[in-house]
């Protein structure tokens, strides 16, 4: 995220809407309730439950926060590229150029980032340097001011198929 504001897709902002209005409509209901059936019980002093249900649901109001105030700030970038480029939700094959071994990715948006699924942000040196680019293109991708290596685009698998991701908790 480029300083606190998350760069998101309308998919994303959807997604995002629809995890708030269910925290604030079913969730935030349920652990309400929960509070007062452990309230009810008597002494708060030793009362694990009332304390864990109170736990739970303090912990969905800051996610409701935290979703509500990223939506606020959030820049919209379009998912959209052009058929023979690096775009959104595309599965990219690039070969590293110092040593010859390939990888493939998924660039995505930061939110949405997974190094364990090979999910690359587009704000991560590599998403940055490759994206918009096309088959055949070397890019370099810039790591820090002294660190940086060249990578060659071998295929851009086109998808716009962001169903399975789910956003991030921070």
């Amino acid at each position: 995220m480029i300083k606190g504001r998350a760069e998101l897709t309308e998919s994303d902002v959807k997604k995002i809407e629809a995890e708030i209005e269910e925290r604030k409509l079913k969730i935030r209901p349920q652990l309400i309730e929960e509070v007062k059936e452990a309230r009810a019980q008597g002494d708060l002093s030793e009362n694990f439950e009332y304390y864990a249900a109170k736990r739970a649901k303090n912990q969905n109001e800051g996610r409701i926060g935290y979703l509500e105030r990223m939506l606020k700030t959030a820049k919209i970038v379009s998912d959209s590229s052009e058929d023979d480029e690096v775009g959104m939700n595309n599965f990219v094959e690039i070969e590293f150029l110092d040593d010859g071994s390939r990888e493939k990715f998924k660039i995505v948006t930061s939110i949405r980032g997974n190094s364990l699924k090979n999910y690359i942000s587009i704000e991560s040196p590599i998403g940055k340097a490759i994206l918009k680019h096309k088959v055949g293109d070397v890019c370099h991708v810039q790591v820090n001011d002294s660190v940086g290596y060249d990578v060659k685009i071998i295929e851009i698998e086109k998808t716009n198929d962001d169903s399975e991701d789910t956003i991030k908790s921070f």
